[in-house]
């Protein structure tokens, strides 16, 4: 009788056993599907600077999802990190992130990537890297049509005008070089200016060219100045240039040059045309 139980204790052992191991098989494929999903890119813009980046409440064949359920981003940034991150198979999310809290996103880890219209100025090197330039503008400077600065050629011309530019930017940066200039207090975001000047509390802000078209676009009253040829503001070529930022030593600067270097030059303007044209309350 004893014999009897251990060999029926043995025979339970081996069938537990072998069902363990079936187990184990089974789980197999889940395990391989899970090491196939795409690795994530995530990238931080305002979502906020049309043409570059913005929000919108509807989905459409050029929008990615907002993290967090926050609508959906649009604009020329979004279509150039749907380039990188397709180019490198990674799934891209876009995080919405106030600009000032951009850089410290990359440098924390939270954002992989900055695509928002960032130029890699000296000051920003010294905590961040960026990848080569995937766009070049210049800068001018936005007022009201009816403005006595709205015929100005020439930086001189602005003598006596109150203007502003966005904080922490290198907009704000250049308006000393205005000619008996009033330089007002930084804004936080170009709506903000934009309400600043069509109150009459600013005359004018600086910003790249491709952003006062889109708000003069979306804002009739409003036109922007473009300077004579050097009567501008003096700004270095990393001041107008517009690249990714990226955490100090990010393994990800070449793939990301190797994606930006894929896209011609001509696909670029069109692309920054089409945003244009799509941006909100464009007609």
């Amino acid at each position: 009788m004893k014999n009897l139980k251990k060999i029926v204790a043995v025979i339970l052992l081996v069938a537990l056993a072998v069902g363990l191991c079936a187990c184990a098989k089974q789980e197999e494929p889940a395990a391989n599907t899970a090491a196939e999903t795409k690795k994530v890119l995530r990238v931080g813009m305002e979502c906020n600077y049309a043409p570059f980046n913005w929000t919108q409440t509807e989905p459409s064949a050029y929008t990615v999802p907002i993290e967090g359920g926050m609508g959906y981003a649009d604009g020329y940034d979004v279509q150039i990190a749907k380039k990188v991150a397709e180019s490198m198979g990674m799934e891209l999310v876009i995080v919405k992130t106030e600009w000032d809290g951009l850089p410290m996103g990359v440098v924390s880890g939270k954002l992989d990537a900055i695509i928002a219209g960032m130029s890699p100025t000296e000051d920003r090197k010294a905590t961040l890297d960026f990848s080569d330039a995937y766009y070049t503008s210049e800068l001018v400077v936005v007022v009201k049509k009816d403005s006595p600065y709205a015929s100005a050629k020439t930086l001189a011309d602005l003598s006596g005008a109150t203007i502003t530019g966005q904080l922490n930017t290198f907009h704000y940066s250049v308006i000393p070089q205005i000619p008996g200039v009033k330089q007002s207090l930084a804004l936080d975001t170009f709506p903000a200016m934009i309400v600043a000047t069509q109150s009459g509390t600013v005359d004018g802000y600086v910003a790249e060219k491709p952003g006062a078209e889109a708000d003069c676009i979306a804002n009739p009253d409003l036109t922007y100045i473009v300077f004579e040829q050097g009567q501008g503001f003096v700004a270095s070529e990393a001041d107008v240039s517009i690249a990714v930022g990226l955490k100090k030593g990010s393994p990800l600067t070449g793939d990301i040059n190797a994606a930006l270097a894929q896209i011609p030059q001509a696909e670029r303007e069109q692309m920054m045309n089409d945003a244009k044209v799509r941006q909100p309350l464009a007609e």
